[in-house]
């Protein structure tokens, strides 16, 4: 069953979260992170295969909104996820039946690189998954223009100014938001577009923001899983996360994909993608003591 709550607000934006419930008692959390290039998504964009492959081995879901850039920044979307972690631990055990110091984070894409911060944050969570998430967003990769989306229709900037808001948005679908995604990447102005920060002048404050840049030794056990033929994050983000973690003696899996495009999880009854979701909720069983 499907509840819908206010994690945020204030006198200018509200955000929401959708909870799923497991039906078991002082259940254990995955708190889930839509992707869109920090840009676009919302907390409903989690399919229902994914939705029951949790629940029905026993976790509650806590699916998030947060704000979105331009119109807000990686800052406040940082702040935000924050916000939810400390909502559900603080105010979730009031609403639902939750153990909240049993709880793991989710991501996919952009939202796989913002479970991957979470590691960062000073209350950390017990466990981490990033679906084709990354690590780096001070390499060529982010920085640069990307040669696949340039290969499409280029976006002048005034259709892709089109779609920015005098308002803060809290979620953004395909068709309002992905042409000015597309603008982004196609001019190498997406990473200044969601930090504020021009990487090629203020390097260093790029850098604070890169999970690979910034491992502890009490980084939580993470997961990952890639896709060999992803075309808008590079397999070897994930490759290249694993091996920072490993050099800080941190616990962590990679699951290749072969032949993976990006949304490879969307194949849901591929037996590669199978099994791969199977050894994801293996770990998050194992690392959430189901």
């Amino acid at each position: 069953m499907k509840h819908s709550v206010i994690y945020k607000k204030n006198s200018l934006f509200s955000i929401q979260a959708n909870f799923y419930d497991s039906n078991r008692d002082n259940a254990q959390v995955i708190v889930y992170i839509h992707g869109g290039g920090l840009l676009l998504g919302s907390r409903d964009d989690l399919s229902e295969e994914m939705i029951n492959l949790y629940t029905s081995n026993g976790f509650s879901l806590f699916s998030i909104d947060y704000r979105l850039a331009p119109e807000s920044k990686l800052s406040d979307i940082l702040e935000d996820v924050q916000d939810a972690l400390h909502w559900l631990e603080n105010e979730g055990p009031k609403h639902f039946s939750i153990n909240p110091k049993r709880i793991a984070v989710v991501g996919s894409s952009a939202g796989g690189f913002l479970a991957l911060c979470t590691g960062t944050f000073k209350r950390k969570p017990c466990a981490i998954v990033s679906f084709y998430g990354y690590g780096d967003i001070s390499a060529k990769w982010a920085t640069d223009p990307s040669n696949f989306y340039c290969q499409k229709s280029l976006i002048p900037k005034g259709i892709a100014m089109k779609f920015i808001s005098d308002q803060i948005m809290t979620n953004g679908t395909v068709e309002q938001r992905f042409l000015l995604y597309l603008y982004a990447r196609q001019t190498g102005e997406w990473i200044e577009t969601v930090t504020g920060i021009n990487p090629s002048v203020n390097r260093e404050e790029i850098l604070k923001l890169c999970p690979i840049h910034n491992i502890t030794i009490d980084y939580p056990p993470t997961f990952l899983l890639h896709g060999t033929n992803d075309m808008d994050v590079p397999y070897e983000q994930s490759v290249f996360m694993r091996a920072a973690l490993i050099k800080e003696g941190i616990e962590t899996k990679l699951i290749t994909i072969p032949n993976g495009e990006h949304f490879f999880d969307k194949d849901f009854h591929n037996p590669f993608v199978q099994n791969a979701l199977n050894q994801v909720i293996e770990f998050l069983k194992m690392k959430l003591n189901i």
